[in-house]
């Protein structure tokens, strides 16, 4: 690139509000080390990065933690958000909060999550839900979600950080599939800090009434995700309004960072054109 994008805090809505954006480092710049990503992301121009669950176990040693860590200061940007612990997403996992007896490793990941977002200033944890599992009962599965995902906003909170709930698209045994789905486990939980994840994608990809949601749902957003549908590729690549999408978030008073969390159709680095306009 010949010059980095100014995307930290675009106008895009051209008058009523602006859009902050953040990288996800876990489906960007894939063509690097994960720790090399974050200066990568730096040298493109953004000033906020966010990643899934960075470590392969649960519980990795402090020197792994001490390494991530030093990979986002160093480059001198913003943990906007990050994943809890989800097992083996390239299995088809999807989370571990409604699956009993996993509650530990929940449990150690959140410890984790909140110290390193306590030294990088990151405030949003995504929490995926969880398949359903053989075995056990939905109703048992929903029940525990309620305590983890309980016992997780009460350490958010204590660094002031709240927990996205987020509805998935492409993994069958998911139960969150629309903004409704995952509104409803707010409701029964009735904490402050515990948010809808709007991704755009997922919930576009599952036929959800995006603009309804913006509508009624804004001030209960607690993060945005980007990427076209279909393919999962950069906005412009599709079919989804995403500029248009955001403006009606921005106007609608949503100020947090919207995630680009996109596959790109050719290299990282190409996948920005979109922004330009947005100056």
């Amino acid at each position: 690139m010949t010059a980095p994008y100014p995307v930290d805090a675009h106008d895009a809505t051209g008058e009523a509000g602006t859009v902050r954006y953040d990288a996800n480092l876990s489906i960007l710049f894939t063509e690097l080390p994960l720790r090399r990503r974050a200066e990568a992301a730096r040298a493109a121009g953004f000033t906020a990065v966010e990643y899934w669950w960075p470590f392969d176990t649960a519980a990795p040693g402090d020197r792994e933690v001490d390494e991530f860590v030093r990979s986002v200061a160093d480059a001198g940007v913003t943990l906007a958000g990050l994943n809890f612990f989800a097992d083996d997403l390239a299995a088809g996992h999807r989370g571990i909060v409604s699956w009993i007896g996993r509650e530990k490793e929940l449990a150690d990941s959140v410890d984790i999550a909140v110290g390193i977002a306590g030294q990088l200033g990151c405030r949003t944890f995504n929490a995926l839900y969880g398949n359903r599992i053989d075995g056990q009962e939905p109703a048992a599965q929903d029940e525990h979600a309620l305590s983890t995902l309980d016992s997780a906003a009460a350490a958010a909170a204590g660094i002031g950080a709240r927990l996205a709930i987020e509805p998935l698209s492409g993994a069958d045994r998911y139960p969150l599939r629309t903004a409704a789905d995952a509104l409803a486990v707010l409701d029964k939980l009735g904490r402050d800090n515990v948010t809808l994840l709007f991704d755009l994608y997922h919930l576009g990809t599952n036929g959800d009434d995006l603009d309804a949601v913006i509508e009624r749902h804004t001030p209960r957003i607690g993060h945005v995700q980007v990427a076209d549908v279909p393919g999962r590729q950069e906005p412009g690549t599709g079919t989804l309004d995403i500029t248009g999408y955001l403006a009606k978030l921005a106007s609608a008073g949503y100020d947090g960072y919207v995630g680009l969390e996109y596959r790109p159709s050719g290299r990282t680095e190409d996948s920005f054109g979109w922004l330009e306009g947005q100056r």
